[in-house]
């Protein structure tokens, strides 16, 4: 076989394995909430590739949802820099309550895409897992308030601004029992946002 034959076969092997991302990724979207519904088989029917290629290239389903779900929050995050033209005339403050606002609103209205990628982070954590990069994208933002901060002192608020708004977004059924805020209705989780934002930013 010729070398140039070789690189063709490559090129639609490797082919099969991004048709195969985008068939789960189009059904997480299409199943929404009942994600955990999505087979193997239909998968591979989207894709029009054989079941053993998702065993071959992910291992298994739950591994193949998970890079899904982290390529669709990347995405998110990625637009997270776009902030910066809505919000030219806000003060610092208010730049950072608008993007914690429209990180949970996405967190709520992805339920089950959210918490797949939130709860990966946790098992697996890497350097640079959406949790990673959803802390990038706000450091800049709390140095802003903060400008009195040092680096250690900004990293690691930085850091608890993060953690507390996931605790809040799993944890949702729990701070209803518990406070009677319901994270679930707008105007009720930014007020809760804005209480975590003024309590670790000490302003």
């Amino acid at each position: 076989m010729s070398p140039s034959r070789k690189r063709s076969g490559m090129e639609i092997f490797m082919d099969s394995k991004e048709r195969i991302i985008q068939a789960a990724i189009d059904l997480i979207h299409e199943k929404g909430e009942h994600m955990d519904d999505i087979t193997v088989r239909e998968i591979c029917k989207r894709a029009n590739v054989g079941l053993g290629l998702v065993n071959y290239h992910f291992e298994n389903k739950d591994k193949l949802i998970e890079l899904c779900v982290e390529r669709i929050v990347n995405r998110i995050i990625d637009n997270f820099s776009s902030i910066r033209e809505k919000t030219d005339k806000l003060t610092a403050f208010e730049k950072l309550d608008y993007l914690g606002n429209m990180t949970l609103t996405f967190l709520f209205e992805h339920y089950a895409v959210s918490k797949t990628s939130i709860l990966a982070d946790m098992r697996m954590p890497k350097e640079d897992d959406n949790t990673h990069r959803t802390y990038l994208a706000y450091l800049p933002l709390v140095s802003a308030c903060r400008p009195d901060w040092d680096k250690e002192t900004l990293e690691r608020k930085t850091f608890y601004l993060i953690a507390a708004m996931q605790q809040s977004f799993l944890r949702y059924k729990i701070i209803m029992q518990l406070y009677g805020i319901d994270l679930t209705v707008p105007e009720e989780r930014k007020a809760f946002h804005k209480a975590i934002l003024h309590d670790i930013l000490e302003v």
